[in-house]
């Protein structure tokens, strides 16, 4: 079987073209070193697909990823022969991922530098044989680019806790119930990840990879999504992160040293580890309420209920030291905070410190408060 293959420069050009070049960017770190398992189903996927994702690995070998290539189907020869049109640093793999001993060679072979391409016919793509042998070589990332997909009530889901799989499939209607299940046997065994994607999709590797949501379905036994207290090594990005908003006046501007003084007061929510958007709360004891504010998600991730679970994180922060009431203001966000059970309120529900604060920096914010108990 013969096709033509675009250059591997010119597919590196695409991969930070299709995504940006900050996200893309954050995870180069992240995935140096780790080894990632791909099973293809080679034989099923048309053509320009399996072309593309071996360039796209490629670009990962070039990064400093570990590859292993699993063959689910097709000509394993044919397969071995692209990865070299590709300059894939490959070695064959003399065992089938079913040999006990096969582990051992691949450790060989990527201890030298090289890609292992492994025969994995045979088998179902998760397949107790399969999670061992991603278990025996230590992956970070178990990846089957296969023919079907993952759907829970006709959507993909792009992020499943592996201990939230058996609800899924009790109450949920699900397109691939076998690989999911699969998939969660295998973080329950010591897999981090496992991804499943439509391998017919082209360039769906990189969708997935370097992007903090993904394409396909991710199933991990790790925290994906947290959200966690601001560290100081988190300032700089949080500032950057506010600045076009702070320069539009839709937020309280902050320097450096302000956030610094109430480093306690911030939380992130980080995908990834990658910082995504914030929130703060700034306690007011004496007057027995707290302020919701600073809050932020990027643009490139709105629209997904970040917003919310960002500020019900800083009430039940509020709600666990007795806070019996919050407030928030807002010039532009009055249908978040309505959407959010706040109710519209006047100066009346600041804190004399804050009513000073606002009454001199001249802004036109609403006020809006929410009672967390009586």
């Amino acid at each position: 079987m013969q096709f033509q293959i675009p250059t591997r420069t010119f597919n590196l050009r695409l991969v930070v073209e299709k995504k940006d070049l900050r996200e893309v960017l954050q995870y180069i770190p992240q995935f140096r070193g780790k080894i990632f398992c791909v099973l293809i189903e080679a034989g099923l996927l048309p053509e320009p697909a399996v072309a593309e994702t071996l360039l796209d690995l490629a670009v990962l070998e070039d990064l400093g990823v570990k590859l292993v290539l699993g063959v689910l189907g097709g000509d394993l020869k044919d397969l071995y022969d692209w990865t070299l049109e590709c300059e894939i640093m490959a070695a064959r793999v003399t065992r089938p991922i079913t040999d006990p001993l096969a582990a051992q060679e691949v450790k060989e072979i990527l201890h030298r530098g090289q890609s292992a391409i492994i025969d994995a016919s045979g088998i179902l793509p998760l397949d107790p044989e399969v999670v061992n042998f991603a278990k025996l070589i230590g992956v970070s990332k178990l990846i089957a680019l296969l023919e079907n997909s993952i759907l829970v009530n006709g959507e993909p889901v792009h992020a499943i806790r592996a201990a939230d799989v058996p609800a899924i499939l009790a109450n949920q209607t699900v397109d691939g119930r076998e690989l999911l299940a699969a998939a969660a046997f295998a973080c329950h065994s010591g897999v981090p990840r496992v991804h499943v994607l439509n391998g017919r999709q082209q360039g769906v590797l990189v969708d997935e990879l370097f992007s903090n949501e993904g394409v396909g379905t991710m199933v991990h036994a790790d925290s994906y999504r947290v959200i966690r207290a601001l560290r100081e090594e988190d300032i700089p990005e949080l500032l950057g992160m506010i600045g076009r908003v702070v320069r539009r006046t839709k937020l309280v501007a902050r320097n450096y040293e302000d956030i610094q003084r109430k480093l306690g007061d911030y939380h992130v929510m980080a995908i990834d580890d990658n910082v995504v958007g914030c929130v703060a709360l700034h306690p007011y004891p004496s007057e027995n309420c707290a302020e919701v504010a600073c809050l932020y998600v990027k643009q490139a991730h709105e629209g997904r209920g970040y917003g919310i679970e960002l500020v019900a994180y800083a009430e039940l922060i509020a709600a666990n030291k007795n806070i019996p009431r919050v407030f928030a203001l807002t010039n532009r966000a009055a249908d978040f905070f309505i959407r959010a059970n706040y109710t519209q309120s006047d100066l009346i529900a600041l804190p004399a410190h804050r009513k000073l604060q606002y009454e001199a920096s001249g802004r036109d914010s609403l006020v809006f408060e929410k009672i967390l108990r009586a």
